[in-house]
C-alpha cells in the first residue's frame, strides 16, 4: 500500500503540473509493481513499462511480467510486444513510449513510467536526442565473436578507447549495450551522445522505493526461488527450443532473450553442464549485482521522493 504521505504529495504535484509524468523506480524486487498499481488507481493512471526485458514475448517469468488478471484493470503498455529474436533500439522505445504517453493524455489519464531500466527512463524524462543508426550486422557479428573469444572485458576496453564516457555508463557484462555503443561510434564517427532535445518536456515526479541492502538481497533471493517454483527452468527450455527449431538461430549473446537476466544463468543447467543449485546461486548473485547497477544509475537523478519499502 502507498504510504499516507505519498498520495497527498502526488495529488499536490498533479494540481500544478502542466504536463505530468510520474516515474516509479527502484532496484529489482523492490516492490515497484504493487506501488504503481496503487498510484494508478488513485490518480486514473496508466502504466508504461521501462523494463527492457518485458518488451519480449515468452520470458514472462524471468522478466516478471505481471499477468493480465493481476493488473486490476489498469492499462499496461510496452509489454510482450516482440518475438524473442527481435532487436529493439532505444530510439524505437522512445518513439513508442512518447506516442503512448500522448494517447494516455488524450484520455485524461496520467502516464506512469514503471521499471528499472535507467536508460529507458532517462530517454523519456531527460529528452535524450537518441542517435538513429541502423544496425550493422557484419560489425555486430565481428564484435560478438570477439566477446565470445576474448571475453566481455576485452570488448569493453575497445569501447573505452573509442568513447570513455559511454564506457563509464555501460557495465562490461552488458555486451549488447557495449556493441551498440561501438556500432554508433563506428557508423557516425562520433561518440554516443547523451544530448537532450528541447522537446518532450515533462513535469516529472520520481518516486523511488528504498530498502536496506541486506533486506533487498533477501527479497531478491526469495524472488528467484519463487521464479523457479513458477517454472523458470521450463521457460528457458521453451526459449531455446523456439530459437533453435522455429527460427534456426544459434545461442548467441546478441539475441535479447538469451542475454536476459534469468535466462542465461539457467542455460548451463538445461545443457547439463551445471547443477540447478549452482545456476540458481549464480542467478541470485547476478541479480544482486544488477540491483547495484540500477541504484548507481538512479543516483544521477537529483529529485527522487524516496519511500521505505514495506
Amino acid at each position: 500500500m502507498t504510504p499516507t504521505t505519498l498520495l497527498p504529495k502526488i495529488k499536490s504535484f498533479l494540481k500544478t503540473a502542466k504536463n505530468p509524468l510520474i516515474v516509479v523506480l527502484g532496484p529489482t524486487a523492490s516492490g515497484k509493481t504493487a506501488l504503481s498499481l496503487e498510484i494508478a488507481k488513485a490518480v486514473k493512471g496508466e502504466i508504461i513499462s521501462t523494463d527492457s526485458r518485458q518488451l519480449y514475448k515468452g520470458i514472462n517469468i524471468s522478466a516478471d511480467v505481471l499477468p493480465v488478471e493481476k493488473r486490476e484493470n489498469i492499462p499496461h503498455h510496452m509489454m510482450e510486444l516482440f518475438p524473442l529474436e527481435r532487436e529493439f533500439s532505444l530510439a524505437e522505445y522512445k518513439d513508442m513510449a512518447l506516442q503512448i504517453i500522448e494517447e494516455i493524455k488524450s484520455r485524461k489519464h496520467i502516464p506512469l513510467l514503471v521499471g528499472g531500466t535507467g536508460l529507458y527512463i532517462s530517454a523519456i524524462t531527460e529528452g535524450y536526442d537518441v542517435p538513429r543508426v541502423p544496425p550493422d550486422k557484419v560489425l555486430r557479428e565481428k564484435l560478438y565473436a570477439q566477446a565470445e573469444k576474448y571475453g566481455a572485458e576485452y570488448l569493453h576496453k575497445k569501447l573505452e578507447k573509442l568513447d570513455p564516457e559511454a564506457a563509464k555508463r555501460i557495465h562490461p557484462n552488458n555486451i549488447r549495450y557495449v556493441v551498440r555503443a561501438i556500432e554508433i561510434n563506428k557508423k557516425t564517427g562520433k561518440n554516443k551522445p547523451d544530448k537532450k532535445s528541447k522537446t518532450d518536456k515533462f513535469d516529472v515526479m520520481m518516486i523511488g522505493i528504498k530498502w536496506p541492502r541486506e533486506t533487498l538481497y533477501e527479497r531478491i533471493g526469495m524472488r528467484v526461488d519463487e521464479q523457479i517454483k513458477r517454472g523458470l527452468v521450463e521457460e528457458v527450455k521453451k526459449i531455446l527450443t523456439y530459437l533453435k527449431k522455429v527460427h534456426k538461430l544459434k545461442e548467441a549473446s546478441s539475441i535479447p532473450s538469451i542475454s536476459s537476466l534469468g535466462v542465461k544463468e539457467l542455460i548451463p543447467y538445461v545443457k547439463g553442464e551445471q547443477t540447478l543449485d549452482e545456476c540458481v546461486e549464480i542467478l541470485k548473485r547476478n541479480t544482486r549485482n544488477y540491483a547495484k547497477r540500477q541504484l548507481t544509475w538512479f543516483r544521477r537523478y537529483k529529485k527522487i521522493f524516496w519511500i521505505p519499502g514495506k
